[in-house]
């Protein structure tokens, strides 16, 4: 069995904590290097459920995209959750690493698997990396469908392809217009609707669409908006993420056991839509 270095070594070399933005939080949490590892677990969220999946489960390393301490803290008492997740990880050897907006700028990344969960040609980044020469990594992705669709059958698609929020998926724009460019982008995207605009694409797929930014960006063009759920949104990385390192074990003759967590952790879990709106 590898020792958690060599793990996080491997992990690390897919996405790279030097590309992280400054004000990420990315790397190993917890965990001690010299520690077998024979089973991980992958997941969005460092959340107390995700946790107690990862001990029944007797996963040695829990991998999530999102941070546990994104802005530091002077405490890891048990008397708060992320004490309490900390304990628990401990108290059970299993270690904790994240990969977040290091994982968002990969080749392939965050993006890369929304894109192919909803049937997707990737053509290019949305916001290239420009350390990378190739034009292959960077935030977002610009895609192509297979063919048309309108508007309200892309929306439709999405609703099926993407794991069931109570959210599902919400819908700016003409529902009859003709979709054959779309520009997609993990998580919370609505800093991004310059990008989006200089692409030309016809539609935008995202999460955590603000009220002014998205009005304003229906403003400015005829660009269709398609909200979804951040978590559902970023979940379809875990199982591209996880089949990354699974190759990596059979090259390395590891024998890992990788799994990937289908704990829905959106914080959203009802929704009484409003009597006689648009539908």
């Amino acid at each position: 069995m590898p020792r958690l270095s060599e793990v996080i070594a491997a992990l690390d070399a897919l996405w790279p904590p030097a590309s992280a933005e400054d004000w990420d939080a990315v790397g190993t949490v917890c965990g001690d290097p010299d520690q077998e590892v024979s089973r991980v677990l992958f997941a969005v969220d460092p959340v107390q459920e995700i946790v107690d999946e990862a001990v029944k489960l007797g996963a040695d390393l829990l991998v999530t995209h999102h941070p546990l301490y994104l802005r530091g803290t002077t405490t890891v008492a048990a008397s708060n959750f992320k004490g309490r997740v900390v304990h628990t990880l401990i108290k059970n050897d299993i270690a904790l690493h994240v990969a977040h907006t290091n994982a968002d700028r990969a080749d392939p990344g965050v993006s890369d698997a929304l894109a192919g969960a909803l049937d997707l040609r990737v053509v290019r980044p949305l916001v290239p990396d420009p350390s990378d020469a190739d034009g292959r990594r960077g935030l977002g992705r610009v895609c192509e469908l297979d063919h048309p669709l309108t508007v309200r059958e892309f929306a439709a698609r999405a609703a099926e392809r993407l794991p069931a929020t109570a959210q599902g998926i919400r819908v700016g724009g003409d529902p009859e217009a003709l979709v054959r460019t779309v520009a997609v982008s993990g998580g919370s995207g609505d800093s991004l609707f310059a990008d989006v605009r200089a692409a030309g694409v016809d539609a935008f797929l995202t999460a955590d669409l603000r009220h002014h930014p998205a009005s304003e960006a229906r403003a400015h063009s005829p660009l269709a908006l398609l909200d979804a759920a951040h978590w559902a949104t970023e979940w379809p990385w875990c199982e591209l993420a996880a089949a990354q390192l699974d190759e990596i074990s059979d090259r390395h003759g590891w024998d890992l056991r990788v799994h990937v967590s289908k704990t829905v952790t959106d914080p959203w879990n009802s929704h009484s839509p409003s009597p006689g709106a648009p539908n």
